[in-house]
């Protein structure tokens, strides 16, 4: 064993061992020990998101220090279901390892992959297959898609299934077109006076066809998403600015004037 496996050990050991003392029904923190799998699981989504934006940013200082957070995340639920009797942290950590190396026998085994995509098809056949290991094989191509996944990612995901056994566009037009039919349902449906539940429909049909469109062109529709909250949050930061370098109130301004604002901010962020 190297050092650096040595101190992996150790620091893991040292943080297994903290989260037990948090848990400690005499000794340890009331909040932790009060705490159950339903209360920290919106905690678990929080830290994962933080591990992106730390990404996103290209800080490697805080990515370190939320990716810290992101595991003791899965210790707490390690040590909660330990507690239960049901399993502990290593037989997380021994699940996972099973399942990468069976899920990668053209690493561990004597099977060949030519690139990515191949992997990733013979990916998703280890994961048909163990589906129907579980009894799962006959409930449908879209069984077993999170519903707790946030809406874009699932979208994807439903929409790759769905791919995988035909139900697909054949090339980029078709989904443009899709697109553009959704458009004209959703402009016919506010021209109409349509109820605002119809409209929520129409609008909905609409966000799942631009998703489609990300896929079709190998895109992560969540971080695109991402990209435009960023890219507008940038600009508006700018009209901002421009209004208090010519002390105006953004709320007094006209819808004309805050036009200039933006195309000025956006020659200035490109």
């Amino acid at each position: 064993m190297t050092p650096d496996e040595t101190d992996s050990l150790k620091a893991l050991h040292e943080l297994l061992e903290i989260m037990v003392r948090l848990r400690d029904p005499r000794e340890g923190c009331p909040w932790d020990v009060q705490q159950d799998f339903s209360s920290i699981a919106p905690y678990t989504l929080e830290e994962a998101y933080e591990v992106a934006d730390a990404i996103q940013r290209n800080d490697p200082e805080d990515l370190c220090e939320e990716l810290g957070d992101l595991l003791f995340q899965v210790v707490f639920h390690a040590q909660m279901a330990s507690e239960k009797g049901w399993f502990d942290f290593a037989d997380v950590v021994a699940a996972i390892n099973r399942k990468l190396v069976r899920r990668h026998p053209h690493v561990f085994g004597d099977e060949e992959i030519s690139d990515a995509r191949a992997q990733t098809e013979a990916w998703e056949q280890h994961k048909a297959r163990e589906r129907e290991a579980k009894g799962d094989a006959g409930a449908g191509a879209l069984t077993g898609v999170p519903v707790a996944l946030p809406a874009l990612v699932r979208a994807q995901k439903i929409q790759r299934r769905a791919a995988r056994v035909g139900f697909d566009w054949t090339d980029t037009n078709d989904v443009v077109g899709k697109l553009d039919e959704e458009l004209d349902e959703l402009r016919q449906a506010l021209a109409a006076k349509e109820s605002s539940e119809r409209l929520q429909e129409e609008l909905g049909d609409l966000l799942f066809s631009c998703v489609n469109l990300a896929r079709f062109l190998d895109a992560d529709a969540e971080s695109l998403l991402r990209d435009a909250n960023h890219k507008f949050e940038s600009r508006f930061r700018i009209v901002e600015s421009l209004a208090q370098q010519q002390q105006r109130d953004m709320r007094e301004c006209t819808l004309e004037e805050l036009e200039a604002f933006w195309q000025r901010a956006k020659a200035k962020s490109g």
